[in-house]
Parts: C-alpha cells; sequence; structure tokens
C-alpha cells in the first residue's frame, strides 16, 4: 500500500458570541490514502460463502507489538478476564424506500436519523441497476415524494453542508416500524450485488430499532462466541447509538446521532479501568457514544440524547482501551477515530497487512482488533 498524506486544513475558531452550527464543518488533516482493490470489497454475507458469521478473518493489532492474523471465532483468546466489551444494541431498520417524484421519476429515499415524531434527515437517490448515485451538484430532487398510497415524503430544506442530506416530513398510514416492514429494504450500495434479507444486516443481539445502517463491527458475534467470552471473565455491556447513513462525503464527519449510555455500563466501565483492565468498544459507534459520556475527570456517566462528538487524534480517546472495527475506505474520516485508537504507526502497518493479506471490506467483510 501506498500511503499518502493529505494536506492538513483546519476549520476556524467561532468568533465569541457566535452559533457553532449543529453539524460541525470538516477538519481534514493527514489520513490514509490507499487504492481498494474491487476484489477486497465483500459483496456477499459470509454465509453465501458457506462461512458462518465469526468465521471471518480477524486482525490482532497491538501498539509495538507484532500483528496477528487470525479467525474471529478465537477473539476470546486476545482479551484477558476482567476485559469488557461494549456492545451497541441498535437494531437496524429496512430504512431504503422507494419513491416517486411529480413527474414520475424513481428515487430511492435513505431515512438516515429520526429528528421528531415526523421529521427526519433523508438522503435521496436515483436508482442506477443495483447501485445508486448522488443528485448531480446543481440539482435538487423533487420537494415532494410520494412513497406508495398514502404514504409521502416532502423535502424541508438542505441538512449540512455536503448537499447530499434534507430534512423533510414524513407522512405515513400505519406506525413506523409496521410500514417499513412491508415497504421498506436494507439500504445497500453497489459493491453488494443483490438484495439480502433484514437478518443479513442485524447483529444477534440487536434489540432496539432505530439505525439506518447495521453498527457492522458487531456483525460476526454468535451466541457461541459471546458464551466462551462471559466463560473466560470478560464482560459484555450495551450502549445504543442510532446509526446514520453511512454514505459520506471525503471530507464530511459524521452528524449528529441519537445515543444512551444507561448507568450501569457507564458504571462497568469506571470499574474496569480502576481494576485496571481495558474497556473495548466493539464498533466506532461505541467509541463515540462512550467519548460523548466521558467527563474531565475521565469517568464515564450515562447519557440520554445527542451526540456530535468528532473523534481525532487531538482530541484523543478516555473512555476505552481497544477496538474492534471494520475496514474503512480511503480518506474515511473514521480513520481519524482509529488513529486516535491505534496511533499512525500502527495503523499504516495494519492497513498495509490488510491490502497485503487479502482482507475484505465493508459490512460483510472481516474485522480489525486494535488493542492498547
Amino acid at each position: 500500500m501506498s500511503a499518502t498524506l493529505t494536506p492538513d486544513v483546519v476549520a476556524p475558531t467561532p468568533a465569541p458570541g457566535s452559533t457553532v452550527p449543529l453539524i460541525p464543518p470538516a477538519r481534514r488533516r493527514g489520513r490514509l490514502s490507499f487504492v481498494l482493490p474491487p476484489e477486497l470489497e465483500a459483496r456477499e454475507p459470509p454465509e453465501a460463502r458457506g462461512l458462518t458469521r465469526d468465521a471471518v478473518r480477524l486482525m490482532v493489532a497491538r501498539r509495538g507489538g507484532e500483528i496477528v492474523h487470525t479467525t474471529f471465532t478465537l477473539l476470546p483468546a486476545y482479551l484477558e478476564p476482567g476485559d469488557l466489551l461494549v456492545i451497541n444494541t441498535s437494531a437496524t431498520l429496512p430504512a431504503a424506500v422507494a419513491a416517486t417524484g411529480g413527474d414520475g421519476a424513481a428515487v430511492v429515499v435513505h431515512l438516515s436519523t429520526q429528528l421528531d415524531a415526523d421529521r427526519w434527515v433523508v438522503e435521496v437517490r436515483r436508482p442506477d441497476g443495483h447501485s445508486t448515485r448522488r443528485w448531480p451538484v446543481g440539482e435538487s430532487p423533487p420537494r415532494r415524494l410520494q412513497l406508495g398510497p398514502d404514504a409521502s415524503l416532502t423535502l424541508l430544506e438542505p441538512y449540512g453542508e455536503a448537499r447530499r442530506l434534507w430534512t423533510a416530513r414524513l407522512q405515513l398510514p400505519q406506525p413506523l416500524l409496521t410500514w417499513l416492514a412491508v415497504h421498506g429494504r436494507p439500504i445497500r450500495y453497489g459493491y453488494v450485488e443483490r438484495p439480502w434479507p433484514l437478518s443479513a444486516y442485524q447483529n444477534v443481539y440487536a434489540m432496539e430499532p432505530g439505525s439506518a445502517e447495521m453498527p457492522s463491527a458487531g456483525r460476526p458475534f454468535t451466541a457461541d462466541v459471546i458464551m466462551r467470552l462471559v466463560a473466560k471473565g470478560i464482560g459484555v455491556s450495551p450502549i445504543v447509538l442510532h446509526t446514520g447513513v453511512a454514505s459520506l462525503e471525503a471530507d464530511e464527519h459524521p452528524y449528529p446521532e441519537r445515543l444512551r449510555v444507561p448507568s450501569f455500563t457507564a458504571d462497568r466501565v469506571n470499574e474496569t479501568h480502576a481494576a485496571g483492565r481495558r474497556v473495548v468498544a466493539v464498533g466506532t459507534t461505541v467509541v463515540r457514544a462512550l467519548e460523548s459520556a466521558v467527563g474531565d475527570d475521565g469517568m464515564v456517566r450515562p447519557l440520554d440524547g445527542w451526540t456530535d462528538v468528532v473523534i481525532t487524534p487531538e482530541r484523543g480517546v478516555h473512555a476505552i482501551d481497544g477496538l474492534i472495527t471494520g475496514w474503512h475506505e480511503p480518506e474515511a474520516s473514521h480513520l481519524l477515530m482509529l488513529e486516535a485508537v491505534a496511533g499512525r504507526e500502527l495503523l499504516d502497518r495494519s492497513y498495509e497487512a490488510s491490502l497485503a493479506q487479502g482482507y475484505l471490506w465493508h459490512e460483510f467483510g472481516d474485522l480489525h482488533l486494535i488493542l492498547s
């Protein structure tokens, strides 16, 4: 891999008394830049390749240590009694909905983040075979979209600076989950060549519907892996963070998301650290949730609401000591979070090894365990 750096561009500090924007301005610094070969994009679930969920590959990377190539089913061997895994129990919605504009043109709506009873942040895309593409710069989708009998979506105003998201008013003849069960389908990007049922996009411990896309770092967990973790004395504790759409522009940071860090999870994180053991986040969503709940004293407290926290190497991480995550695309903003956890040297080595060893990307791909 040729890992080149992008220039550092820092957003200006708001003037005293100015209004801080809802979405923090994107701030670019040197990120990993590499070419992702198409053959490393996981195009189907591992089950379709004859594997169990937990048989995907796992890279274990430690600061100052050798990189280990193993399988996810052996995860318990790389954690110690007293360590704590924190998982995101948000369940995936069938958040992609077919729609038509006033001129009859077909579009696809991705329901991303629910703002209140009937207002959403949405992404509107045009169908393009099995894939979709964004609206061209300078064009706008129709303001009112028909989603089916007695169901419609009215686009209110652009959301953020990326020109791809809208706030919208959703009008449905039935409760949301009832209606989506009939009319929605999982969000699917072009590298996934055919539709898969919603069950393929659910983690085994998913409980509370609300995510536009699967918190995919948890997908390889099975009842067997969890049982062996607990039998070894490794704790498992939940948070909830409802993820929005992941198709971020090159300079776009994650936007505000709903979350809940319950008191018993906050207590377990603090107790684990007090005992000198590690807290390992399962996914970048868990990192964002716990880092949103940590105070200046380093203690994690219960939190129920919204987060706009963006994790960068300059900010650092304070609530976690490790991370289980998938493989992120070149120059993705999540790579800054990974660098905050791993450090740049280890991140470079990990991605070089992942490309050399043929690890698979995206929600149906392989995993990366980073330990401090």
